[in-house]
């Protein structure tokens, strides 16, 4: 009887040492599985011919785009480990700007060669040192191939945004790389600049025209219309402009209350003090000498109403109301006015300047321009244009991207070939350098270099081309020493990608790999899930 009651004892420790490692394992299998899933539904998306998604939102909203940060922005993740891939491609949206599809899928291919060595029983710690090795060794390899560019050179600039905008579905307009370089080196110094602040290029969508009438505006652009009541002007030569932050209506209590008036005369008194009030405040707007008032908006009451709008018409003062809050510090910086929170502050030195405000007719309404302002260089507006609203949304996002992308170049001045040309690179140098290490760690090191050709895989995929051979011919060439080689997809064939001016940021490809891989080496390290109470 002894002998049977002893031999569970013996097993009890090793069984829920057995579990929680299967545990692990299946923790670790989900999380992989997940991130993996997402990866692979925006791959197809990868390159200039990638395929663009089709989102529709609860309230059947359509937005359709390939850019990888917004797709997966907005898609619904459950899974904690998916969750995390859409960071993933929002942090590299913030650092660089473009790249956002290539983090995600190089992330995914990385996964998927974590899992087969996983698979061979090797550790994951070891993993995560081996792949922080490995990416050491591929920044170097980078910086290594990349070729330094100077800001004033327009040309380099112009090409590298055009690669940029070459994987959207606005890349037959050759005028949106241009203007994103025009703006950027508009509001910063070339000589002295190491970073861009986005804040300072203000993008302004438009209904009607096509995506070839979208300007560059040295100035403001109001997608509001000018006040017309009463016959107010539309059109102001040396413009003094105020921008105020109080009503110009009757002021009202703070607490609801009653005035019971019982004689007629007193009546008549009360109903004239509003006029009398509100001209008051427009005769002292008037004489600060200012003929532009921009009204911001209010929440609590009217900004403006009709009585102080027939006055400023009257005193010959072009009136934009509902200003929005957040374009405040904008339209200050570019104009140089202050704004005023009360009529007894109004002064003329608290005014901006421009040379002209007009209000010009668009084919979707009218909107208002503001020209020829006196220091131009602290802030630029760009006016973009569409045929119908998914276009100029997509618009928008591909000169954020291309904006994006010469703030890449403002902060590291460096460029790098694209076309699959550095990740062919860095696999093949990582894989030689695995050979001069030893042991388990040297086996992970070339599972990290051959998961980067997913890339170049990709690209040739999504262009029609046959995967295998087009890699296997890449790998060729650039082991003959051809290191700017890459798949040219236009036509369909290996070329000297810089010759082909298919070129790219070097902090683009050295923030997506080095994101991809500090999210890999995250989600290995993650060996259980608890919910929190």
């Amino acid at each position: 009887m002894s002998a049977p009651a002893a031999a569970p004892a013996k097993v009890s420790p090793s069984r829920s040492d057995f579990d929680e490692k299967e545990k692990e394992k299946d923790v670790r299998t989900s999380n992989i599985v997940a991130a993996r899933a997402v990866a692979d539904a925006i791959r197809t998306s990868l390159g200039p011919k990638g395929m663009d998604k089709m989102i529709i939102s609860p309230n059947n909203e359509v937005l359709i785009s390939n850019d990888g940060a917004t797709i997966l922005q907005n898609l619904e993740l459950r899974h904690p480990a998916a969750k995390m891939l859409a960071e993933l491609a929002k942090a590299q949206d913030i650092e660089a700007g473009d790249g956002t599809t290539s983090v995600c899928v190089i992330a995914g291919s990385l996964l998927g060669a974590v899992s087969q060595l996983m698979a061979k029983g090797i550790h994951p710690s070891i993993i995560s040192e081996a792949f922080n090795l490995a990416l050491n060794k591929s920044l170097d390899v980078l910086v290594s191939m990349s070729v330094p560019v100077s800001l004033t050179d327009r040309v380099s600039l112009v090409k590298s945004a055009t690669t940029s905008l070459n994987s959207k579905v606005v890349s037959q307009y050759t005028n949106l790389a241009s203007i994103a370089v025009d703006a950027v080196l508009s509001v910063i110094n070339p000589a002295t600049a190491v970073n861009v602040n986005l804040k300072d290029i203000k993008l302004i969508k438009k209904l009607g025209g096509t995506i070839e009438d979208t300007e560059l505006v040295q100035g403001l652009v109001f997608d509001q219309t000018a006040s017309h009541t009463a016959g107010g002007p539309t059109r102001i030569q040396n413009a003094k402009i105020g921008l105020i932050q109080f009503c110009l209506s009757a002021p009202k209590t703070y607490m609801d209350n009653n005035i019971v008036v019982s004689d007629y005369s007193k009546m008549d008194k009360v109903i004239k003090e509003e006029p009398k009030l509100i001209l008051e405040m427009c005769r002292k707007i008037q004489k600060s000498g200012c003929n532009v008032l921009l009204v911001q908006k209010s929440i609590l009451r009217d900004a403006v109403n009709d009585l102080s709008l027939h006055y400023l018409a009257k005193l010959k003062i072009l009136v934009i109301k509902d200003i929005e809050r957040d374009d405040i510090e904008f339209i200050c910086n570019t104009i140089g006015c202050q704004p005023v929170a009360n009529i007894d502050s109004f002064t003329a030195d608290k005014l901006g300047k421009a040379d002209l405000v007009e209000e010009v007719g668009t084919s979707d309404g009218k909107i208002v321009k503001v020209t020829g302002i006196p220091n131009p260089g602290k802030t630029v507006t760009v006016l973009c244009r569409g045929s119908n609203k998914l276009v100029l949304d997509e618009a928008e996002r591909s000169l954020h991207d291309a904006l994006c992308v010469i703030r890449s170049l403002v902060k590291k001045k460096f460029l790098i070939a694209g076309g699959g040309a550095p990740e062919i690179e860095v696999s093949q140098q990582v894989t030689a350098f695995s050979k001069t290490l030893t042991g388990i760690t040297s086996y992970c090191v070339r599972a990290f270099a051959e998961a980067l050709e997913i890339i170049p895989y990709t690209l040739a995929e999504n262009a029609g081309l046959h995967p295998i051979s087009i890699v296997t011919e890449l790998r060729n060439k650039h082991a003959q020493g051809e290191i700017n080689s890459g798949i040219n997809v236009r036509k369909g064939a290996i070329t000297n990608i810089l010759q082909e001016n298919v070129v790219q940021p070097l902090l683009v490809s050295t923030s997506a790999l080095t994101l991809a891989t500090e999210t890999v080496v995250m989600l290995l390290k993650i060996d259980d899930i608890a919910t929190a109470r």
